[in-house]
């Protein structure tokens, strides 16, 4: 019994042990025990969907920047495919021309065109080769056919009615030619 008094002692009134609210508050705790792991579980799902939102939308930002940087990159590329379109006819021009100038006028005409023609090529303007290849729908239009003279012949460009120019690999003017079929 003086063990038992001791312990009084040693603790204040209000704190003395009681089993019976011991035994409840286990039962409050298991309660919001399970509410708590109910709530760190749905916190934990609104985090992972707001974890997804942020992925995706960082993804289709990248995806943007991206396409907007190409579509600048193209711009620049051939943001002057108009004005060269313009420009090939008189290209065409000056070399129906060049077989027809006097002697003497000659020479300063071909200085112009081979300036022309240079200042095209260094702005990325090809001639596209067009006789003795293989018909190529991608870079040639038929303007007509004529019979092949040989197996080896057909589906060849035998004639180019106008030269055909590509600006930085794409075909801006197909080449009209006559094939042998």
């Amino acid at each position: 019994m003086r063990a038992n008094h001791e312990e009084k002692d040693f603790l204040p009134e209000d704190e003395t042990l009681n089993t019976d609210n011991l035994s409840e508050n286990e039962t409050n705790t298991d309660g919001t025990s399970e509410e708590s792991a109910n709530m760190a579980d749905d916190l934990e799902q609104k985090f992972g969907e707001l974890n997804d939102s942020y992925l995706r939308l960082h993804a289709e930002f990248d995806n943007y920047r991206k396409r907007t940087m190409k579509e600048k990159a193209d711009l620049l590329k051939s943001g002057n495919e108009k004005a060269i379109i313009g420009v090939l006819p008189i290209i065409d021009d000056f070399e129906r021309a060049l077989p027809n100038i006097p002697e003497d006028a000659r020479e300063g005409v071909e200085l112009i065109y081979n300036k022309f023609k240079s200042y095209l090529a260094q702005n990325g303007v090809k001639e596209l080769d067009a006789i003795g290849e293989t018909f190529d729908t991608e870079r040639h239009e038929a303007i007509t056919t004529i019979p092949a003279q040989s197996e080896d012949q057909k589906d060849t460009v035998v004639d180019c009615i106008q030269k055909g120019y590509s600006l930085n690999d794409k075909v801006i003017r197909f080449a009209k030619v006559i094939v042998a079929k």
